[in-house]
């Protein structure tokens, strides 16, 4: 470590406008999805709202919500399937920090120290607080399976209306409710494996064996 060269000054500048880049990065892309819950959120409690006070008229009960619920389902999936690419995104930027850090490391004996991968985040800490309790409660406590979880509530919601309106049996609309929750949710809890299996991949290099989602 000693006897490592000194590294050109604009090079370590670059360097250190990219960590704070990619730090940037981060801050934007949380703020981008803190906003995009609220607006599904806002959305969904308005429409609650509006359907409360259309049960009033069973004339006009069914039709409002055959109008709403597949509006406020669409515009749940849109932000899930951006909820994950920002993720995605926050990931490539937590990458980019590893590898910045990695070069940290060869400048000396006390650099090696200060930038270790004991002091870092997700990927080179094993010690991550999303990892604790294994990737299966790391995937499904993120903001875009929350979301999920609500949009998947309002598919059942409209598939049990829809199925009692036609004839069936209460119980057997509520089955059928509760099985486009659940299919619902499986299909996208493999989706945003897939999405993020590509970034986990990339990230192996500068992580722990352990740090694996």
């Amino acid at each position: 470590m000693a006897d490592t060269p000194t590294p050109d000054a604009s090079f370590l500048a670059a360097l250190t406008t990219e960590h704070f880049a990619q730090q940037t990065a981060i801050s934007t892309s949380i703020s981008e999805m803190a906003s995009r819950t609220t607006i599904y959120i806002m959305s969904l409690s308005s429409a609650l709202v509006a359907t409360g006070f259309v049960t009033q008229s069973s004339e006009f009960f069914l039709p409002f919500v055959a109008v709403v619920l597949p509006s406020v389902f669409l515009l749940g999936a849109f932000t899930v399937l951006r909820l994950v690419d920002i993720a995605a995104e926050n990931m490539q930027a937590h990458i980019g920090i590893a590898r910045i850090r990695a070069y940290y490391r060869t400048l000396g004996d006390e650099a090696a120290f200060q930038f270790s991968k004991e002091f870092g985040r997700w990927p080179e800490n094993d010690a991550e607080p999303s990892l604790r309790t294994g990737p299966l409660l790391a995937y499904l406590t993120t903001a875009a399976t929350m979301i999920a979880f609500i949009n998947a509530i309002v598919a059942a919601a409209g598939v049990t209306l829809l199925a009692f309106r036609v004839g069936a049996e209460l119980l057997l609309a509520l089955c059928l409710g509760a099985g486009t929750a659940i299919g619902l949710m499986t299909i996208f809890y493999l989706y945003q494996r897939l999405r993020t299996k590509g970034m986990v991949r990339i990230a192996k290099p500068y992580g722990s064996e352990k740090s694996v989602l």
